[in-house]
């Protein structure tokens, strides 16, 4: 796009694209709008729900540690947790996911995931309680066993939940890997008070930091590495157009791996004996999966950007955007240099381009559905409204007025 001089402007009675699945005019219709007051009701209603959940795992943990060891655990969790949405929000900066979404999944995974896997813990307890000696306690079965299987149900599930809540949002399998890692996030967050409480409560400055030292810097990854592999698995659900009820096969086929490499993880602590032997499983096994898994979130986040570009183009050659707009909306030199423009621009200008990019980046993904055979009356509209507010942020942008009457948003 030209900052210096505007481009033309787009026909405005013309397809959005020649080959589209099921051509759709950018102009208003006069359908009313579908009312965003169920979804906004329903995510306040999560987020507090699942920050109640929160509170509950704080109070028990204060009832187990004391004030002071659940201060200094608190303190410690927050330095890998931060390392862990910081990468995040790398990952999901091409398009990222609304931040009420993000919310609700780090309160997921902090909140109801441990207060689940507290429950069932519970409930086993009691059960060997009961059995007057017939039922035996293992520490390599609740390691190994029941911890993997719970816990990974237990984010994965907050996974299908997001699947559910924000479809629309959901494109893909990067989107998955950004709300399974940071459900993961939270949930290592609130079992590192724990770890970090427990070790601060022995007095022993040494077996804190050996703690601190596996937990916040050799594994703060850990349980980001076992339920991506569920988020991957549902992003795979939302590229396939898979129901509600079809995302619940997914979520299944997505957990094998999962709960398999969490198991592997917990086992190794019994299965090798010797710090030595530890590390040299960490260097072996877990680093090379934590590779692995940083290649296959860099493929994902360079097949979104071609995507984008590529879908873009699509509407170029329509009419819709100039090349240079292409390039500057699917491309990261290109996205940088216009917000960088837009940083030395007046407030509204600065905003306008902002939106510009994020409902490009939208427009992409819609089209792709739509390319992909995922048409629907609700994709179509959502379509049209997109290029209907790109004209808008592209006239507020330039300091221009669209001319005619301006179509409803």
């Amino acid at each position: 796009m030209s900052l210096d001089q505007p481009p033309g402007q787009p026909p405005h009675q013309q397809h959005p694209v020649q080959a589209s699945p099921t051509p759709v005019e950018p102009v208003w219709s006069g359908q009313v709008r579908p009312s965003r007051t169920g979804p906004i009701v329903l995510g306040i209603v999560g987020i507090v729900l699942a920050g109640l959940a929160l509170l509950a795992v704080f109070l028990y943990l204060a009832t187990l540690l004391g004030t002071g060891a659940l201060l200094v655990g608190l303190l410690l969790a927050l330095l890998p947790l931060a390392v862990v949405l910081l990468s995040v929000r790398w990952i999901d900066r091409w398009d990222p996911e609304p931040r009420p979404a993000l919310i609700f999944a780090l309160l997921w995974g902090a909140g109801i995931s441990i207060v689940s896997a507290l429950i069932v813990d519970l409930g086993v307890q009691i059960t060997i309680a009961a059995s007057a000696g017939a039922l035996a306690g293992s520490d390599f079965a609740s390691a190994v066993i029941q911890a993997p299987i719970v816990e990974e149900v237990a984010k994965g599930f907050g996974v299908l939940v997001l699947f559910w809540a924000v479809r629309r949002h959901f494109h893909g399998p990067l989107d998955g890997v950004v709300y399974a890692a940071t459900i993961a996030a939270g949930f290592a967050f609130s079992e590192n008070i724990q770890y970090f409480g427990l070790a601060m409560a022995e007095g022993n400055a040494q077996t804190l930091g050996i703690t601190f030292l596996l937990r916040g810097v050799f594994s703060p990854f850990a349980h980001v590495t076992f339920t991506i592999c569920t988020g991957l698995a549902l992003g795979l659900a939302a590229r396939r157009s898979a129901t509600k009820s079809g995302a619940v096969a997914f979520f299944l086929l997505g957990l094998v791996p999962a709960i398999g490499l969490h198991a592997l993880w917990n086992g190794a602590t019994f299965l090798l004996a010797g710090d030595a032997s530890v590390l040299f499983y960490y260097v072996v096994v877990q680093a090379p999966l934590f590779i692995v898994a940083i290649l296959v979130v860099v493929f994902l986040r360079r097949q979104e950007a071609r995507m984008t570009l590529r879908r873009l183009h699509e509407y170029s050659q329509a009419g819709w955007f100039t090349a240079a707009e292409v390039s500057m909306l699917g491309t990261d030199s290109g996205r940088r240099q216009a917000l960088a423009w837009g940083a030395r621009q007046p407030r509204p200008k600065q905003l306008a381009m902002r939106l510009f990019i994020a409902d490009a980046t939208r427009l992409a993904f819609v089209r792709d559905q739509l390319v992909r055979g995922q048409s629907s009356p609700a994709l179509n509209a959502r379509e049209a409204r997109l290029l209907t507010r790109l004209m808008h942020h592209r006239a507020d942008v330039l300091g221009q007025a669209l001319p005619g009457p301006t179509p409803a948003a």
